[in-house]
């Protein structure tokens, strides 16, 4: 995948497309963030987290290479891919959270509410980003890297957003268990000693 988004950026740089220099660069340096956390806390990441981080970005920036504009589904699968990853991320955040204090106590139905709820607010917040970059463009008339198309696309985008979040609230949460289990292991072994 990593050989494929140098190879979306070459194609940007050679044909003039900014769009696919801007998302192949920070897609590929997304990528790049198992390693480092490998590299840097002599602690490899779960080959199945570093999968997702990266098939997230991939399958985003090959949509904006051109797979979103011949395949209409293919922004479906990205918004519920997406969704799924920022749905792991605030779990191991909020399972973290929750080994770690022994004043905070988070039943396990609170997790399944709580992901839905971050993840349509993260959906809100993207959704107002695109259309801040849509006024950019309509005032000065520069290329985004991004763009919305029209209420329809962004309930849509909503809803498949939501469906990414209830499939790590329904099957996700007991491998993500273990993950935030490492995470507080790898940054404060001190309070997992103590316990």
């Amino acid at each position: 995948m990593q050989v494929l988004l140098v190879g979306l950026v070459v194609y940007g740089l050679l044909a003039g497309e900014p769009k696919a220099i801007t998302n192949g660069v920070i897609s590929l340096l997304i990528t790049f963030v198992p390693a480092l956390m490998e590299r840097n806390y002599k602690r490899p990441l779960d080959p199945w987290l570093g999968l997702w981080i990266t098939l997230a970005v991939f399958l985003h920036t090959m949509g904006s290479a051109a797979l979103y504009a011949q395949l209409d589904w293919w922004d479906h699968l990205t918004h519920a891919m997406s969704a799924s990853l920022i749905a792991g991320v605030g779990y191991t955040f909020a399972r973290a959270v929750d080994i770690h204090s022994e004043r905070i106590y988070l039943p396990r139905q609170f997790y399944f509410i709580y992901l839905l709820v971050i993840v349509l607010s993260f959906g809100v917040i993207w959704e107002l980003f695109e259309f801040g970059l849509d006024l950019v463009r309509d005032e000065t008339g520069i290329a985004m890297p991004l763009a919305q198309y029209g209420l329809d696309d962004t309930v849509r985008d909503l809803m498949f957003n939501s469906l990414g979040a209830l499939a790590v609230a329904a099957f996700g949460q007991v491998h993500l268990s273990g993950i935030a289990e490492q995470l507080l292991e790898e940054f404060m072994p001190e309070y997992i000693q103590d316990r």
